[in-house]
């Protein structure tokens, strides 16, 4: 779906609005683009059937102060205006924003793992080293090859 204007917030917050309407009882989650190395199998048991009762939300913390994921298991617009709007993105203090909001929405909360998101080229050198048998992995290879080769 195309994004909406407006800041992180406001797009993250229409992501789910969206989500809402298109299956309106189906959890949500949203995963950043900046998190190469995170795949279906280190979600699948987390977000399983099996593992969803008695959770309402899910959140993945971002080794750098933010969030590399959040899930709601019954998303709505109302409740994702009140948890995202407002918090400041893309700073170390975001993630505790966001888990405080949760946190006020009496929201009972399963953390993801841990994991770096690509902000910088050092962040995508460990990546890469976490999980190089990924696509970003190899093309981060080709490109330092590329560089080295142009000298």
């Amino acid at each position: 779906m195309p994004q909406c204007a407006g800041g992180l917030d406001d797009r993250l917050a229409a992501a789910f609005a969206h989500a809402a309407r298109v299956a309106p009882r189906a959890p949500a989650l949203l995963v950043g683009m900046d998190t190469p190395q995170v795949d279906a199998a280190a979600l699948a048991e987390p977000l399983s059937a099996a593992r969803r009762p008695g959770v309402d939300a899910w959140y993945g913390p971002a080794a750098d102060g933010g969030f590399w994921a959040l899930g709601l298991a019954n998303p709505t617009e109302r409740l994702a205006r009140r948890l995202l709007l407002g918090v400041p993105m893309s700073t170390p203090g975001t993630g505790r924003a966001l888990l405080d909001r949760l946190t006020a929405a009496d929201l009972t909360v399963h953390h993801l793992d841990l994991a770096t998101d690509v902000d910088t080229i050092l962040d995508a050198r460990r990546v890469a080293a976490q999980a190089p048998q990924t696509r970003f992995a190899a093309r981060l290879r080709s490109i330092d090859t590329a560089l080295e080769a142009a000298g």
